[in-house]
């Protein structure tokens, strides 16, 4: 948990999603002290005011312990610095003094790099500036190119991929180190190593450039060390290349008082004391086991930031009864009919859109997967999926490119296992950094239930399967079950509106899952009525039910009020409805 409160950010008790707050660095001078200019992501703890530029990285507990953690002292030692040839590289002297003799970066390894200089206009000081240029290859191949000035001015070329620096250096190897910048690299470089990749872009939880390189470089690693930054920034880098990657083939590198980075402790120490660092590189801390001390920050965290809801959907009357978090098991449920694949593609899209939660959807009954983008897309724009319905062709490639950068489908060509999706699952957190993992519908899972167990310990055993997903990858799964067979009133000739319990096979469907969800369809009435069953957590939500009218020309769900007064005719029960027919990428666009 991050301690919002200690930097007077007040979150009203949040625990998740991106929120608006009042900046406490300008509100005090502004006219309008009412304005909540400050952005706050409560899932990384970045925070940036729109009005004054204020920006600060909330640390979390473990980053704090990290913090406070003693590092082996690196103890100070003469050593041989290496001295400039001017005959031996293309550079000006100024240049490759600094890197040479300053930054302690052999030529052998400015050479190796292809590293280069020239005059740039950089955009800091709107003047031209004499830069080294960091050049990104891959497969031999200029790609990228990150100018860095003396002034400590940087850009890299617009429009340019972002790839991992000096990345053709780890194709096939089976260790690897990962840097915070250039220079970091160069000086694992300058101490023998030859797999040494940089961030292309800082330190940046963002690691979206990481998703085409994970299959072919880093996923046979036996070894990955990070040795990223360890500042705030660092630390929160350091955390999503761990989620990414996977910890348990991690190594965390720590470089001694004084010295934040690689480049810091070669120039300081050596190449002999920087060997050493990355040979004591150590494994990440045990996960699962606590004492009362590694929990005192996050205590009082939670002491001075209070109980507040999690992350919103947008729907107003659903937000007042549940608001979600990562780490979380949904479980939603409802007859053959009554909407609820539809209902979770806006929920998750929703969250997708308001809080950046990618998503993986394992949903065989949409395919194919075309007809399920179609219908993401018509709800992400109020548009039919087709020419001359208001979907230009510039409104196309805009909600197709989001629908690819933010949504992925689980479909195996065979094997529908549980274990199956779930490694799919695991490999969509470490790619594309997924958020949220939808499972729909439960039945379409190839079940095999293991000699001497029965159903129910089966269901067990797979919910825990579940859980165990959402809290290892900081995930929220929802899972889709259908009930039992609901049979009809003989008298009313209406089918029963199940409930949790009803789900088929197993009680724990209720007992094990954080949010429980039933979603009823009333066309008599023209309303779809989602009930809210359980919310494990009461500062997340309580019990209830919201209501909504379906939209099949935009396939949204539209926040209603229903009047069931039996004095009311069936008609004019709904009232109130919130028409929405606005393009959400286009208020997506403004509100970034």
């Amino acid at each position: 948990m991050r301690n919002f409160h200690s930097f007077h950010i007040e979150t009203s008790g949040r625990t998740g999603g991106k929120m608006k707050a009042y900046c406490p660095q300008c509100r005090e001078q502004r006219r309008n002290k009412r304005d909540k200019s400050l952005s706050v992501n409560l899932d990384n703890g970045l925070c940036h005011c729109h009005h004054c530029g204020w920006s600060v990285c909330v640390p979390d507990s473990a980053e704090l312990r990290e913090r406070a953690r003693k590092s082996r002292p690196a103890v100070p030692t003469h050593f041989h610095r290496p001295v400039f040839n001017p005959s031996a590289l293309s550079l000006s002297e100024r240049t490759g003094r600094w890197l040479v003799e300053t930054r302690c970066i052999p030529a052998s390894v400015v050479s190796a790099l292809r590293i280069t200089e020239q005059t740039e206009m950089m955009p800091q000081s709107g003047a031209p500036e004499n830069c080294v240029c960091f050049n990104y290859f891959e497969d031999g191949q200029l790609v990228n190119v990150k100018y860095r000035s003396a002034a400590k001015h940087f850009k890299m070329v617009t429009g340019a991929e972002l790839i991992p620096y000096n990345i053709d250096s780890i194709l096939g190897t089976p260790e690897c180190i990962i840097t915070e910048g250039e220079l970091d690299a160069a000086s694992f470089l300058a101490i023998g190593r030859t797999d040494a990749v940089s961030v292309p872009s800082g330190a940046n939880a963002n690691l979206t450039w990481l998703d085409r390189f994970v299959e072919t470089h880093f996923e046979g690693k036996r070894l990955v060390y990070i040795a990223v930054d360890t500042d705030a920034a660092g630390l929160k880098l350091r955390a999503e290349l761990l989620r990414r990657l996977g910890a348990e083939r991690c190594r965390i590198v720590t470089y001694g008082p004084g010295c934040k980075d690689a480049n810091e402790h070669l120039v300081k120490y050596g190449a002999d004391s920087l060997r050493i660092a990355l040979s004591q590189a150590e494994e990440v801390p045990l996960e699962g086991v606590f004492t009362a001390d590694d929990c005192a920050d996050e205590l009082r965290a939670l002491y001075e930031n209070g109980f507040g809801p999690g992350a919103d959907t947008g729907w107003e009357n659903f937000d007042k009864l549940c608001t979600l978090e990562l780490q979380r098991l949904l479980v939603i449920t409802g007859v053959p009919g009554s909407g609820k694949s539809e209902w979770v593609d806006e929920f998750v899209l929703r969250l997708c859109l308001r809080h950046d939660w990618r998503i993986g959807f394992f949903s065989p009954e949409n395919a194919p997967i075309t007809y399920h983008l179609r219908k993401l897309a018509e709800k992400l724009t109020a548009c039919r999926f087709q020419p001359g319905c208001g979907m230009t062709e510039e409104l196309y490639t805009q909600v197709t490119r989001y629908i690819a950068d933010h949504v992925t489908h689980i479909l195996p060509k065979e094997s529908f296992t549980a274990e199956t999706i779930l490694s799919k699952g695991r490999e969509l957190v470490a790619r594309k950094g997924i958020r949220i993992l939808v499972i729909d519908p439960l039945n379409r899972l190839e079940h095999s239930i293991p000699p001497g167990q029965t159903e129910t310990q089966y269901l067990s055993t797979l919910l825990n399967q579940l859980s165990g997903f959402a809290t290892r990858n900081h995930c929220l799964v929802v899972l889709v079950a259908h009930p039992r067979k609901m049979n009809r009133n003989a008298m009313t000739g209406q089918t029963p509106c199940p409930e949790m319990y009803d789900i088929n096979g197993s009680a724990d469907f209720y007992n094990k899952a954080d949010f429980g969800l039933v979603v009823e369809r009333d066309d008599a009435v023209g309303v779809v009525r989602v009930h809210v069953e359980k919310v494990k957590f009461k500062h997340l939500g309580q019990k209830g039910e919201a209501q909504f009218v379906y939209d099949p020309v935009s396939g949204r769900y539209l926040p209603c009020e229903e009047d069931k007064s039996p004095q009311t005719p069936v008609e004019q029960r709904v009232r109130g409805t919130v028409f929405d027919n606005s393009g959400w990428l286009n208020k997506l666009k403004v509100e970034n």
